[in-house]
Formats: C-alpha cells, sequence, structure tokens
C-alpha cells in the first residue's frame, strides 16, 4: 500500500484550512487517511504550521511519499532534515547527540528568522496605520480650513447686508424728513 503524506482541506469557502495527513494514495483527498500529523492555516502571516515532527520523520523512514507542498511544509519545520541526519545516525556518521545538536541549532536560527519576519510584517503594519492617520490628519485640517472660510464669507455677507440694512434704515428717515419738508412748503 503505498502511503503518502499530503494536505486535507477543511474550513470554509475562501478560507482554507489543512491537515496534514499520511494517507493511503488511492483514497480521495478529503477521505480515509491513517494518521493525522498536524495542521497548516494559510490565512494569517506568517502561516501557521503545527506539526508533530518524530510522527511525521517514522511516516517518511517507512516509505511515505509527501507530495510537492507537504515537502515544502516538512522541508519549512526541519522534518526532512531530522530525517537526514537520522540516515546518518543509522549509518554511523554521527552520534544521536551530534544529530539532535545539530537539529536543535537549526531550529533555533529557523526561530530566530521567522519571529524577524513577524516584527517585519508587524512594524510594515504599523507604519501604515501611521501613514494612514496622517493622510486623515491632512483631508481634516483642509476640511476644517474650507469650513472655516466658508464661515468667514458666510459672516462677511451677513456683515455686508447688515450694513446694507443699516443705511436703508438711516436713509428712509432723511427721506422722511424731505417728504415732510415739501408737504409742509405746499
Amino acid at each position: 500500500m503505498p502511503v503518502k503524506i499530503r494536505l486535507q482541506r477543511h474550513g470554509k469557502k475562501g478560507k482554507p484550512f489543512y491537515w496534514i495527513v499520511a494517507a493511503d494514495a488511492r483514497s480521495k483527498r478529503d477521505g480515509r487517511f491513517l494518521e493525522k500529523l498536524g495542521t497548516y492555516n494559510p490565512n494569517v502571516n506568517p502561516a501557521s504550521i503545527d506539526l508533530d515532527v518524530d510522527g511525521a520523520v517514522k511516516w517518511l523512514q517507512n516509505g511515505a511519499q509527501p507530495t510537492d507542498t507537504a515537502r515544502a511544509i516538512l522541508s519549512y519545520k526541519g522534518v526532512m532534515l531530522k530525517n537526514h541526519l537520522a540516515g546518518g545516525v543509522r549509518k554511523g556518521a554521527l552520534t544521536e547527540e551530534q544529530a539532535e545538536e545539530k537539529f536543535q541549532a537549526w531550529l533555533s536560527e529557523k526561530e530566530g528568522s521567522v519571529n524577524a519576519k513577524k516584527d517585519a510584517v508587524a512594524k510594515a503594519e504599523a507604519d501604515a496605520k501611521a501613514k494612514a492617520l496622517e493622510a486623515e490628519k491632512e483631508v481634516n485640517a483642509k476640511r476644517e480650513a474650507e469650513a472655516a472660510k466658508a464661515e468667514a464669507e458666510a459672516n462677511a455677507e451677513e456683515a455686508a447686508e447688515a450694513e446694507v440694512a443699516t443705511e436703508e434704515t438711516v436713509d428712509a428717515p432723511a427721506a422722511e424728513v424731505t417728504e415732510e419738508a415739501s408737504n409742509e412748503e405746499e
């Protein structure tokens, strides 16, 4: 029975979530599997991968063939390296302690690079938020300036209308006086 290590899709439409499984190559993509080795969630940045490294190494040593995507995930998590080091131990090129030491050194280096990526993503996100905030402040300042200008124009128009109204009231008594004077003359 040929065994494959492959991804089994779960999740909803547009939001995939995968199980990493060891399954018979003849079974359906989402069908029966022999063992669940972990999960893969590509919806977050960086993608989250939980994997049973020792279980995956056991299946690889028993002849399971990973698919291309599963191979990339296994390599990313260090399963392929651990399998390679286990082969070296079997051949006598390394001791168990040396192999474990090399694997732990690789894991710490990998963890550092993943944390650097997470920090870079967080920094880029914070920079984007700051840039958006500055742009919003500029827009608000322009709106306030336009509102102040419109208010000043409205006040100037009201003042001009008030002046016209006061001139008309001042001119009206003078006109009445001239009318009275002309009436008296007659």
